[in-house]
């Protein structure tokens, strides 16, 4: 079950838009086209559910927003504190941050030499740790200083690639055959909470809240309640943004590479674009809404390799989705990978062409065939920084830098409950 997601595509692809599967002794049915993805969607009748592996996740993150219950009292908390972060407007606080760790992530590149080949993926998680750990909480892992990853990404990664694995299994095959890895996943979850909690307890310590995710968290109270968020939702906040946050951008930005070193034309054509907005000097915050074409070489990456590939829907009361009945409780998982990749994309929907994005040919129904961040009141919180961070990482690299494939390579992708491309290397010399 590594690759559940992918799975769940090929089989919707033999067996049609909504089907049946008994995985593990646990009935699971898929839904992928556009109208039972739709109605699926209706907040009136579905709600937002963990299933599995999200729900396993909790040991991680606890409540955070991504993992939260619906009936979490500490979700509406921290959505009413955090919204005001991730608006449109709060990017220009975050945006010179996201060009500083760009740049820095550049000179790492160069240090290694023209003829290096870059871990694509690696890279892009330091990057997007970088930018997170900077906007979020103040706090420099110092990332590019060596080409190890961080202890923190070490171990959330392990940490996740534990939880896809061990979603479906049972509790005695976990406690014996495989004990090694639960011990050591569980030693990752301590370890991790740990190096959250010091950050935390130092800010509080300093008595200096400052103007980050976590000084507001800190000095904000819930305007419905007038109460704050505890320690231990601060520290799930944080993990969340670690792992719902930093695992996904880092997965777009490599999808997107990879697409830009196998198209030079779609490369150059978004280095004319930045070039035309901003010929010398730094991306400014004004520049990056001006990056359509761009924006649409993003969004078909998120078509093709939604990071984030699917998500579960509980029936709120007795329902029917087309000819099928649910009685309420019962659950059902979206498979974007092939909503995503429905005919009512064309005829060619695998092929990589950001041009379907161009507002003559996107599709009628757009918003029943593209749902990379999820639907409805629990959707990504995040999505205008993600596109922001992404957007401002891809227009610098593109314009500085060549990308080179390496012969023969074929997309494999890795799923962590986040999909990135697995064993991805490219040439990143300096554009002369």
């Amino acid at each position: 079950m590594t690759e559940s997601s992918q799975w769940g595509m090929r089989d919707a692809q033999k067996y049609g838009s909504i089907f049946e599967r008994n995985v593990f002794g646990t009935r699971v049915t898929y839904v992928s086209g556009p109208t039972e993805v739709a109605a699926v969607n209706d907040e009136k009748t579905w709600a937002k559910f963990l299933g599995v592996p999200l729900s396993n996740l909790r040991s991680v993150a606890g409540d955070g927003l991504f993992t939260a219950h619906n009936s979490e009292p500490s979700w509406a908390a921290a959505h009413a504190i955090l919204a005001p972060a991730f608006t449109q407007s709060a990017m220009r606080g975050y945006h010179d941050a996201m060009v500083a760790r760009t740049t820095r992530l550049s000179a790492y590149w160069d240090e290694l030499g023209a003829d290096a080949w870059v871990d694509v993926p690696a890279d892009t998680n330091k990057l997007a740790l970088e930018i997170i750990s900077d906007v979020a909480f103040g706090h420099d892992f110092a990332s590019f200083d060596t080409a190890e990853p961080h202890e923190l990404i070490v171990r959330i990664s392990r940490a996740l690639r534990y939880i896809n694995r061990a979603a479906y299994s049972h509790p005695v095959v976990e406690a014996t055959v495989f004990r090694r890895q639960r011990d050591r996943h569980e030693a990752d979850v301590v370890a991790v909470r740990r190096i959250v909690d010091d950050i935390v307890t130092a800010r509080r310590g300093s008595g200096d809240g400052g103007s980050d995710l976590l000084g507001l968290m800190l000095d904000t109270v819930d305007p419905a309640t007038g109460q704050g968020l505890s320690d231990e939702n601060i520290r799930n906040q944080i993990l969340t943004f670690l792992v719902a946050g930093q695992e996904t951008s880092a997965g777009v930005m490599a999808f997107a590479l990879h697409f830009l070193s196998l198209h030079p034309e779609v490369a150059e054509r978004v280095r004319a674009e930045v070039e035309l907005i901003r010929p010398e000097g730094e991306l400014r915050f004004e520049d990056v809404g001006k990056l359509r074409y761009l924006r649409r070489v993003v969004d078909e990456t998120l078509r093709l390799w939604p990071v984030a590939p699917g998500y579960f829907r509980k029936a709120r009361q007795d329902t029917w989705v087309g000819e099928h009945p649910f009685e309420k409780g019962e659950w059902v998982f979206v498979v974007l990978l092939q909503l995503h990749r429905d005919a009512g994309w064309g005829s060619d929907p695998e092929a990589f062409d950001p041009d379907r994005f161009e507002r003559s040919r996107v599709p009628a129904n757009l918003a029943d065939l593209y749902k990379p961040f999820g639907t409805g009141m629990r959707a990504c919180i995040g999505r205008q920084f993600a596109y922001h961070e992404i957007l401002v990482a891809l227009a610098m690299i593109v314009q500085q830098r060549t990308l080179v494939p390496e012969t023969g390579y074929v997309l494999q992708v890795e799923e962590t409950i986040t999909l990135k491309p697995r064993d991805l290397r490219l040439q990143v010399g300096r554009r002369s």
